[in-house]
């Protein structure tokens, strides 16, 4: 019966189902790479019965782990009281109102007033549009440009896709927004000098990932961010700070900004925040910027979703941000995340194939090489073949490979030491099978 009845979801996924960030060619040649049914901790299930470590927290968001009953209760309960009503025209629910409340308490330093969303690219969208309104309302419209760092992943609505410093994610449509700008993702001094160039008064925000997630978890120098900031400050710039992937508890802090003390005017957020039980995002603006919008705007604010302040997914977001706190969860993500980078240090030892490796919390990064010393990559890039082995052996992770060769990981912040050296023991299992099997007749 079960093949009988994957043989006919097969079909069916191919015909009507058009995938998100897919091969359309794998899809329709092989179908779903796997049908999942049932999701407990860190692990996934699929309709055949296979079981597999979620490595990457499925997209870096299920922080609390797959399975929550506490999310299910609280999420049927809302449900049958009150699903939705909307937040236009002042109208407004309890959950929506404790929930901005919570996370403003959370929020670095004055960032207190939150705008809700249903995911990242709508957060980044709003985040870059509430800038450029902001302008406006100040008497300078002429600050339209948004700069974004090369490697930087915002999103894919019409924004959020041409604030990624993602080549390939803008070439999409090839019908380009304009005003917006990259700079070079480690260097400030590149920042200050395209600010100079396009000329600072037309330039509304800067915005920045504390750790670039889809561009290959790239953690920046130390004074970085300090750097940005005094620049933005000087120039009278707006920093957006994206924590989509690294808000709640992702990176061993509560937001990943609080690694570099340094407090944005925005703050864009989704993902963890609700650990995908329900889709939610959201942008948190400073006490100023609020004061001034309220001093400022007049008539109707022209910007807002049908879902945004959805009360059941605020009432999950509430219940997903106290599970994380009773269980000291950001703790764990910061000490797992040294255990796993002791873990890829090890294995760096042993795989001279394997380059760079870094983790900030449960944010981890493994580069493959063929040279260490000049950085050359295989001609057959390797992490691609990588985690298609993982996975036969019970592992899900992903591959970046924008001008790179590296494995991603970003398991949900419950994982235990268990749990880590059970996804170690693949790792290994798995670079000695390419070692053998590629490396070696490739060397």
């Amino acid at each position: 019966m079960t093949i009988q009845l994957k043989e006919e979801l097969k079909v069916l996924d191919q015909k009507h189902f058009l995938h998100p960030t897919t091969s359309i060619e794998q899809q329709q040649s092989q179908g779903p790479a796997a049908i999942f049914t049932e999701g407990k901790g860190i692990y996934l299930k699929d309709m055949e019965g296979n079981i597999y470590i979620d490595g990457m927290s499925s997209l870096w968001n299920v922080n609390i782990g797959h399975g929550r009953e506490e999310i299910a209760e609280v999420a049927k309960e809302q449900m049958a009281t009150l699903a939705f009503s909307s937040c236009f025209a002042t109208f407004s629910n309890e959950p929506a109102i404790r929930l901005a409340t919570k996370i403003a308490s959370l929020a670095p330093g004055d960032l207190n007033t939150v705008f809700f969303t249903s995911g990242g690219s709508e957060s980044n969208d709003t985040a870059i549009k509430l800038a450029r309104h902001y302008w406006l309302l100040k008497g300078q419209p002429e600050r339209q440009k948004i700069i974004s760092r090369t490697q930087s992943y915002h999103g894919v609505a019409m924004g959020a896709t041409n604030a990624t410093g993602l080549q390939a994610f803008r070439d999409f449509t090839k019908s380009h927004a304009p005003d917006f700008h990259y700079v070079y993702n480690q260097s400030a001094r590149n920042l200050r000098e395209t600010i100079e160039t396009l000329g600072p008064e037309t330039v509304a925000a800067f915005i920045s990932e504390p750790v670039q997630g889809a561009g290959g978890v790239n953690i920046p120098q130390k004074d970085y961010f300090k750097e940005v900031r005094e620049i933005c400050d000087e120039y009278g710039i707006l920093f957006i700070a994206d924590e989509v992937i690294t808000g709640f508890g992702r990176t061993g802090k509560f937001f990943g900004m609080e690694h570099y003390g340094v407090v944005p005017d925005m703050m864009s957020f989704a993902k963890g925040v609700s650990s995908g039980y329900v889709q939610l995002g959201g942008v948190v603006i400073s006490e100023k910027i609020h004061q001034e919008y309220c001093e400022l705007s007049k008539g109707t604010l022209m910007h807002g979703y049908t879902y945004s302040g959805h009360a059941l997914a605020c009432q999950v977001g509430l219940k997903n941000i106290e599970i994380i706190e009773r269980e000291k969860l950001v703790e764990n993500a910061a000490n797992m995340g040294e255990a796993m980078l002791e873990g890829f240090k090890a294995l760096r030892e042993k795989y001279s194939f394997i380059g760079r490796v870094r983790t900030l919390g449960l944010l981890g990064a493994i580069e493959l090489v063929k040279s260490r010393e000049t950085g050359e990559l295989f001609e057959t890039l390797l992490s691609p073949i990588f985690v298609q082995e993982t996975m036969k052996r019970g592992l899900i992770l992903r591959t970046v490979t924008y001008d790179q060769d590296t494995v991603v990981f970003s398991p949900p912040l419950i994982l235990s030491k268990a749990e880590l050296n059970e996804m170690l023991r693949i790792l290994d299992e798995t670079f000695e099978h390419v070692r053998k099997t590629i490396v070696e007749k490739e060397g």
